[in-house]
């Protein structure tokens, strides 16, 4: 399978089953897509570039074009383009292998200290009641992890809330019995914590910066753009409070290991100078994301936003490729691709691993497929006393990957995003194994500005060393 676009000047070829990028010229790039649908029609070899020749004729000279189809089947029997697809016997085999938990979201806190318009926790409550969680419960969901967890030794812990700053104590405490069950159990707890910040100060960030790998700082952008959708209960706006403490997290970790992650919505469709504003606060770790809402509010995205929406990407690109090459980049989540390794095959297959290897766990100890499926009785499956008692839901999970989706088979960003969120294609489709459809096209969107970036810094470097030479 072959994607082919242009972006900013560059042609780009992505193999999609090898993952192998090329930036080429006009010859190249027309040549390609004639040589794989003769491929697919089962041309005899040598009639190909004879069809290639009449084809291209009237455009290019005959030595160019001729240049072109060798580089091209150069390519080929190397690999790297039109390769056959390896994987999808491997998803069997993933299918059957036994499950190993290895992630925890811990809902330390079914409240909120703000009235966020775009929560899918509704204020913290989770279509339930507000509650704090226990540290007995606690406990018992780390003891469950480390049970349930194989020969694993790294095992992620995330502090979710609603706001988990509102049961810090519980927090600490659950740090510390996770510590004490490390090397018995021959485990490694890696602990993060996502919050709004409202009641981050000294002591806590201490605490954070010892024992925290990762911290997701949640603003929005722009004043503005931050109070209307982040409010206090009172209508009041957050952003002048947080932005200094999250400035102060930022530089106490030497700008690493955390995360400042916004939500843009249609208040803000131009959404690419939310992320140059937090750039220019100081941030250099930025997640800014499309939200995810029912078609009658009045913020959600919709179909027409699209264009503008690809455009913002196609500037944002632009704009964080060039403070890249002054020396001022920062790191945007939805643009950090690795095309060399990249993640291993069962990540590009089956995604975050929710419902298997990755859990929720509410106050009062119940299990959920993910955080967005909290609150949904029909995604119940168990708690930290019995364990999974609903097998049935685990492997309903277990099914969910790049193949099991239709939309998912033929499109080239597949390697990429795994097939998107389960949760987004059960909220507008009533089943996890279909793809939430604008999320679809804006991912698509990212990866080809992700890979864009790529393409142009690798030339950069191609020019420094051709310099120094």
């Amino acid at each position: 399978m072959i994607h082919q676009y242009k972006n900013n000047g560059y042609n780009i070829v992505l193999d999609v089953n090898s993952g192998s990028v090329h930036v080429v010229d006009e010859v190249v790039y027309d040549v390609i897509p004639l040589v794989e649908k003769a491929l697919g029609a089962e041309c005899p070899g040598e009639e190909l570039e004879g069809e290639i020749l009449t084809a291209l004729g009237g455009k290019y000279p005959k030595e160019d074009i001729s240049d072109a189809f060798c580089q091209v089947m150069e390519l080929k029997e190397a690999g790297m383009l039109y390769a056959p697809d390896i994987y999808e016997n491997y998803i069997i085999d993933f299918k059957k292998r036994e499950t190993v938990v290895k992630a925890l979201c811990l809902h330390i806190a079914h409240d909120c200290n703000l009235a966020c318009r775009y929560c899918f926790a509704e204020e913290g409550e989770y279509h339930g009641r507000r509650a704090l969680m226990s540290l007995e419960v606690g406990k018992k969901a780390l003891d469950f992890l480390v049970k349930n967890s194989g020969n694993r030794v790294n095992l992620e812990v995330d502090f979710f809330g609603g706001e988990p700053l509102l049961n810090w104590p519980v927090v600490k405490e659950l740090v510390s019995y996770g510590r004490s069950l490390e090397e018995a159990n021959h485990k490694k707890f890696r602990f993060t914590l996502t919050t709004n910040g409202i009641l981050l100060n000294d002591e806590i960030l201490e605490f954070v910066n010892k024992e925290m790998a990762n911290v997701v700082l949640s603003i929005d952008g722009r004043k503005d753009v931050n109070d209307k959708m982040r409010p206090f209960r009172g209508g009041q706006g957050s952003y002048d409070m947080i932005v200094p403490k999250f400035q102060k997290v930022a530089k106490s970790r030497n700008q690493t290991n955390y995360y400042v992650r916004g939500t843009f919505t249609r208040n803000n469709l131009d959404f690419s100078k939310d992320v140059i504003h937090l750039a220019d606060l100081g941030f250099e770790q930025i997640s800014v994301e499309p939200v995810v809402a029912a078609p009658s509010d009045d913020y959600a995205l919709r179909e027409e936003d699209l264009p503008e929406l690809q455009k913002e990407y196609d500037r944002l690109a632009v704009e964080l490729l060039n403070r890249q090459k002054a020396g001022k980049g920062v790191n945007f989540f939805h643009f950090m691709i690795d095309l060399e390794g990249g993640p291993c095959v069962a990540k590009r297959l089956s995604g975050c691993g929710s419902g298997t290897e990755y859990l929720a766990v509410t106050p009062w100890g119940d299990f959920y497929p993910c955080h967005q499926f909290v609150g949904r009785e029909e995604f119940l499956m168990g708690n930290v006393d019995e364990g999974i008692t609903r097998t049935d839901i685990r492997d309903e999970f277990k099914t969910c990957n790049v193949y099991a989706k239709e939309k998912c088979r033929n499109c080239f960003a597949k390697f990429y995003c795994s097939g998107g969120c389960a949760a987004n294609s059960y909220n507008f489709h009533g089943h996890i194994n279909d793809a939430y459809d604008l999320g679809c096209e804006l991912q698509r969107k990212r990866i080809e500005c992700a890979i864009m970036i790529k393409a142009a810094l690798a030339g950069t470097e191609g020019e420094e060393s051709n310099e120094k030479e």
